[in-house]
């Protein structure tokens, strides 16, 4: 009987790995833009970009939705291309980077929105408050083998916002309260 026990231990152990399909990828800082869009005076499009975002991705291989994202993006690394609204943006009356160095996401949940589309929802953190967000997403891709032996995947998703459900206040009717946020990543993992 214990040498029944044992095999039946052993073939279920042996079993875990083929039930375990996730794997770590982890964001590409240099191939990764994370980007926003406001309208300015109700006119014209004003768009910038954070130029560091990290972050971890546990993918579900079988199971694409059972797989968890958690994004970080360095609001101090702002860039609108014009130094002034730059200055501006990220001061007290906006980002406030000095007290609110980042901007954070981690998914609570993953459905497909059909063939190579997803909908992840989870928190989204900026200036300090945090809120239920969905990210419409196109990706991931299918993995490539760089030349350097790594493998690698994009993704591009893509939500909107009320900056001020997050207490961006700034602006004084100047700026428009919905704010698009865009994040292409490359993500990476050792073979």
């Amino acid at each position: 009987m214990k040498k029944l026990f044992t095999v039946a231990a052993l073939i279920a152990l042996a079993s875990l790995p083929c039930l375990a399909q996730t794997t770590t990828w982890n964001v590409d800082p240099a191939h990764t833009n994370s980007q926003f869009a406001v309208k300015h005076l109700g006119i014209s499009t004003v768009r910038g970009e954070f130029t560091k975002t990290t972050g971890t991705i546990q993918l579900d291989e079988k199971d694409v939705t059972k797989s968890k994202v958690e994004v970080t993006v360095d609001t101090t690394t702002l860039d609108t291309r014009n130094e002034g609204r730059d200055k501006d943006v990220k001061g007290d009356g906006y980002l406030d980077v000095a007290k609110f160095p980042t901007m954070t996401f981690k998914s609570k949940s993953i459905t497909s929105a059909g063939d190579g589309k997803l909908r992840i929802a989870g928190d989204l953190t900026l200036h300090g408050v945090t809120k239920e967000v969905t990210f419409d997403v196109d990706g991931p891709s299918a993995a490539i083998t760089d030349p350097w032996k790594n493998l690698r995947r994009g993704a591009s998703a893509t939500t909107k916002i009320n900056r001020k459900d997050f207490g961006v206040n700034g602006g004084g009717g100047f700026v428009g309260d919905d704010v698009t946020i865009t994040i292409d990543m490359e993500f990476t993992r050792k073979p």
